[in-house]
């Protein structure tokens, strides 16, 4: 599709919503650019694994060519599964099950989806690009503006840049995300050792969260299982595009009070290993297995955050999206879900104001009232969930670590 150069967006972050969102509006002929703040499309770890839910995968059906989408599905684990909430020992105290539809859930490798979400788009994403500020002496011309002192123009300036957004002073000053309690120390894991899957065939579609007999101190895992290898899939849905290697692995966390990682501890690899080791040490042998055979240099420290209803929009023409808007602690898997959701909506609305005619401001202006309650509500729901599972209240954690268990059979053997 040719593009159209007399109205132009410009997306501040190359996470997986601001390239959704420059795909949806590649597909409708918008010239859009995204301008990340990393010197490279992998040079850190931006997470493991994303459940995809019915929103995020309509957005990706609505947003990618179909070769991007089937790749997507292709590339992802088998739909369905489960999620157990268990003890430290690994008995289970209570178990959901997803539905086993292929639009319903589908459990996929996040660099693999960022690799997907890139193809295509050569030439549009620019590396080494901080936003700092949006200049609007001109209503109907932005510039973002970047460290290095460089400027973009654009008609539409969309923050996509994570929790640690640069424009969210600018553009929602009365929106700062709040610090939680609760942090958590990633890491990544190989699933198979000499052949064999380290993860039991009870658990093979599950994920785990055991809760730990301290209040506030949990562990979760999962299987990542391709359902094609990404080489062979991009080769044949997406040749010449950067496929990630694919190998299976665990994802894992370790969640703990903020006040029990040293602030020296923060940053450093191995510390961040070590205190993960010590602090797992009274789980199950399959847990305290997974952190000693994890991937050093895929050890990272989340600090979780709540986003904050924004109340005022500061610039008519920019807006944003993610977790620049909406940041959330990591439970009920919504947080991707509903970054993805926002690239498709705003992406629509953009769409439909060169369609008809309508005000770009009165697009955006909509995409803003639709968004922030489905937004905060999943806000909401992630930080009652994290409140109820990691938090202090005694009756809760007693039935969830000690009653409910012992209705149920032993999960996984300790031998």
């Amino acid at each position: 599709m040719s593009v159209s150069t007399d109205f132009s967006v410009a997306i501040a972050g190359g996470g997986l919503s601001g390239l959704c969102l420059a795909q949806y509006l590649m597909r409708a002929g918008i010239d859009v650019h995204v301008y990340e703040r990393d010197s490279g499309p992998f040079v850190r770890r931006q997470g493991y694994r994303i459940i995809l839910d019915r929103y995020g995968l309509a957005a990706l059906r609505e947003s990618l060519p179909r070769p991007l989408y089937r790749l997507a599905l292709s590339t992802g684990d088998e739909p369905g599964g489960q999620l157990r909430f268990t003890d430290s020992r690994l008995r289970d105290a209570f178990t959901i099950t997803f539905k086993d539809e292929p639009y319903a859930t589908r459990q996929v490798d996040r660099l693999t989806l960022r690799s997907i979400l890139q193809s295509g788009l050569d030439g549009r994403i620019h590396y080494g690009k901080t936003a700092v500020a949006v200049d609007s002496d001109d209503p109907a011309r932005l510039r973002l503006r970047f460290s290095d002192g460089g400027t973009a123009p654009a008609n539409v300036v969309v923050g996509a840049d994570g929790v640690g957004s640069a424009l969210r002073a600018q553009l929602m000053p009365d929106a700062h995300p709040t610090d939680t309690p609760m942090v958590g120390i990633y890491g990544r894991s190989p699933l198979r050792h000499h052949g064999e899957s380290v993860i039991p065939d009870t658990l093979r579609t599950s994920g785990v969260l055991a809760i730990a007999d301290r209040p506030g101190r949990a562990f979760f895992f999962t299987p990542m299982r391709f359902g094609q290898r990404p080489r062979e899939a991009f080769a044949r849905l997406a040749p010449g595009s950067y496929a990630p290697t694919g190998d299976d692995y665990v994802m894992w966390a370790l969640l703990l009070r903020r006040e029990e990682v040293p602030i020296g501890v923060r940053g450093h690899l191995l510390t961040l290993w070590e205190l993960a080791a010590r602090m797992s040490a009274d789980f199950h042998p399959l847990v305290r297995r997974l952190v000693d055979t994890a991937e050093l240099d895929a050890t990272v420290l989340n600090l979780f955050a709540t986003g904050q209803r924004p109340h005022r929009w500061a610039v008519p023409r920019a807006t944003m999206m993610g977790d620049a808007v909406h940041a959330m602690p990591p439970f009920g898997a919504q947080g991707g879900n509903t970054a993805l959701r926002d690239a498709a909506l705003l992406g629509k609305r953009l769409v439909e104001a060169r369609t008809n005619g309508t005000p770009v401001e009165v697009a955006i202006a909509r995409y803003q009232n639709e968004m922030v309650p489905y937004a905060f509500r999943a806000v909401d729901t992630a930080a009652r969930l994290m409140r109820r599972l990691t938090g202090g209240a005694a009756a809760p954690h007693w039935v969830l670590t000690r009653v409910l268990p012992r209705l149920h059979r032993v999960t996984v053997p300790e031998a």
